[in-house]
């Protein structure tokens, strides 16, 4: 391995923190806000539904690079309004804060149609019963709830991988994360090599979440077969 290709990567590795960041603040932002969409769409209730169903069609169906900049760009327009009230302008002008808050939107509106899909796929013998025993619906979320976000772990892993390679996007505006910092080498050395050794990175990143994912479903799933 080249001298240059080890120095590129301890340059990239610099960007780890924000990634790193990004990336799991973002997964158990989402994970939470789809756990409670999930749950408000159980209920029926038919403005709450509308609201939800447009929320998620906003978030499913723009790119994720498209929510980002107007997440970051968007209030900037505002800003002679915004700026007297100095702490929420600097929260909302942050490029670290708007790139979590856009994955963490995107990233909820998937998980829910995830965990959403995994509670109307649950035997109806188990809402029967929740009834049979007097349960009324919230008593009766919080008993199957649990048992559908485990049958969801399978295809919610993917939804993880997606969060972590969607922070690259983050360098877009710019936050110095792993993209970030090679972006930075790249307009120095115009080596592609660069981007092979941030393309190392992800990899082992995502390697180590999937191994992570495997061992949370299979512990998950011990006692359900």
């Amino acid at each position: 391995m080249s001298d240059n290709f080890i120095h590129y990567l301890k340059i990239i590795a610099q960007g780890l923190p924000d990634t790193l960041s990004l990336g799991i603040l973002g997964i158990l932002s989402a994970g939470v806000i789809a756990a409670c969409l999930s749950c408000l769409l159980s209920l029926n209730h038919f403005l709450l539904n509308k609201v939800i169903r447009t929320y998620i069609i906003i978030f499913t169906g723009t790119p994720l690079l498209v929510q980002l900049l107007l997440i970051y760009y968007g209030p900037s327009q505002f800003r002679d309004v915004l700026v007297k009230v100095p702490t929420f302008y600097n929260i909302i002008s942050s490029p670290w804060f708007c790139a979590y808050l856009a994955l963490t939107l995107n990233s909820a509106a998937y998980t829910t149609q995830i965990f959403y899909g995994s509670l109307k796929a649950l035997p109806k013998g188990q809402w029967q019963a929740c009834e049979a025993l007097g349960m009324n619906k919230r008593q009766t979320l919080k008993v199957v709830l649990p048992y559908a976000l485990k049958r969801a772990l399978s295809t919610y892993s993917n939804e993880v991988i997606f969060v972590v390679k969607g922070t690259a996007l983050a360098s877009m505006i710019p936050v110095m994360d792993v993209m970030g910092y090679s972006n930075e080498l790249n307009a120095d050395y115009y080596d592609f090599t660069i981007f092979i050794a941030a393309g190392l990175v992800y990899l082992l990143i995502n390697g180590l979440l999937s191994t992570i994912m495997r061992h949370i479903e299979k512990k998950a799933l011990t006692f359900e077969n």
